[in-house]
């Protein structure tokens, strides 16, 4: 994966930033961790502008998370409380649970996008619940642009400060993403064991 991901940025230029910014979102293993990095390296050897680079990674960032957007919209409230009804143990909520949690994300929803794009693993599931809870589109976007430009910036100066050792920063990120998504499955294994109807 690693090599193709050189040749989406390397030859792609701007739009293989963009594209691969926007897959990285819609299938989360691709690692923004360096797809970012390398086009501030390449910003570095003047092939490319850096502000140029964070834009264009942004835009794609913010287009995948505009996908998962409006699958929550599809999928929609009266859907997941019906789920959670049916199956509330693999869900680990009841159907109360998840009316409170859509109502509270309502209230609360820019500051949980916002946040949720700087967080590795939850970055493009983030868009999710924006959907479901029905979130207006232009606040979203707004919190998700900043979001993602906040992140992509991050990065793209990573690898032009440290050129050709961009991959540093994939080596102390990683670690935190397997930290992150391996905490988020062992809180819901124990959710699942401990789960009671109520």
């Amino acid at each position: 994966m690693f090599e193709q991901i050189l040749r989406v940025v390397g030859d792609g230029g701007y739009a293989g930033i963009a594209t691969a910014m926007f897959a990285e979102n819609v299938f989360p293993p691709i690692p923004s961790e360096i797809i970012m990095p390398l086009a501030g390296f390449h910003a570095a050897r003047g092939s490319l502008s850096l502000g140029l680079v964070i834009l264009t990674g942004s835009a794609g960032a913010t287009l995948g998370a505009l996908f998962w957007y409006f699958v929550g919209r599809v999928i929609g409230a009266d859907r997941i409380v019906s789920l959670a009804a049916r199956h509330g143990r693999w869900m680990t909520v009841t159907p109360e649970d998840m009316q409170r949690a859509i109502a509270g994300f309502a209230r609360h929803g820019n500051k949980a996008v916002f946040w949720g794009r700087l967080v590795p693993g939850l970055r493009s599931l983030i868009s999710v619940p924006a959907g479901i809870a029905r979130m207006r589109l232009a606040p979203f976007l707004l919190w998700t642009c900043l979001g993602s430009v906040i992140w992509t910036t991050f990065l793209a100066l990573g690898g032009y400060w440290l050129e050709g050792q961009y991959a540093r920063i994939a080596d102390w990120i990683d670690p935190i993403s397997t930290v992150v998504i391996a905490g988020f499955v062992l809180f819901y294994l124990y959710r699942v064991l401990t789960w009671k109807a109520g």
